[in-house]
């Protein structure tokens, strides 16, 4: 496993480089976990003292990087459609079984579900190939990913600034502030349906 760590060391310094820049192109590709990149980004402003990467700007190109990665998937989910994961997908690791769970949140929560699944592990880019998939308004979904993503950047990056040299230890650190934001991003949901059985039942009278 030692390759596995040392591969992680390259893309890691290879961030550290580039900056800002890394951040963006981190998040955008994925070719690690978002919560290490932010989180090396906050290590990073705890190193540097903010002279080179300041808090503010780590977070927002984390939020950058997001939208992006976002945007990407949302085209292909648009312009290529699922045949394109059913082939590709395991190389992002999102699989069918990922797809049809998006598929159906999509379909019964409508787009507000774009919001909400940000907060769920794995949902959070499956959600982007329906929302694609089915046309959904891209402003629309740009906003609905940006406000989803501000909270997770801060998050991450805030506990990456604070542990500093224990950085790597961010999933323990980071579960007790993570699970009641997708507890909260379920009770946005609950509302969101309540919404819209209520106005559904407002237009039937």
């Amino acid at each position: 496993m030692d390759w596995i760590h040392n591969a992680l060391d390259a893309v890691l310094l290879w961030i550290e480089g580039l900056g800002y820049y890394g951040i963006v192109i981190g998040l955008a590709i994925e070719v690690i976990p978002s919560e290490i990149v932010l989180a090396y980004g906050g290590y990073l402003v705890s190193e540097a003292g903010g002279s080179q990467i300041t808090f503010t700007g780590a977070v927002i190109f984390g939020i950058i990087g997001a939208v992006i990665q976002q945007w990407i998937l949302y085209a292909i989910g648009r312009y290529a459609g699922r045949p394109f994961f059913e082939k590709y997908g395991k190389y992002i690791k999102i699989s069918s079984k990922h797809l049809d769970t998006a598929e159906a949140w999509f379909k019964k929560y409508g787009s507000g579900i774009v919001f909400t699944a940000r907060f769920v592990p794995v949902m959070r880019q499956a959600i982007s190939i329906p929302a694609g998939m089915a046309r959904m308004n891209f402003w629309l979904f740009t906003l609905l990913t940006t406000l989803a993503s501000i909270p997770w950047s801060l998050l991450f990056v805030y506990l990456g600034w604070k542990l500093g040299d224990q950085w790597e230890t961010i999933d323990e650190k980071a579960a007790p502030y993570v699970q009641p934001a997708i507890l909260g991003a379920i009770a946005l949901l609950v509302i969101y349906v309540l919404f819209k059985v209520l106005k559904g039942r407002g237009k039937s009278i």
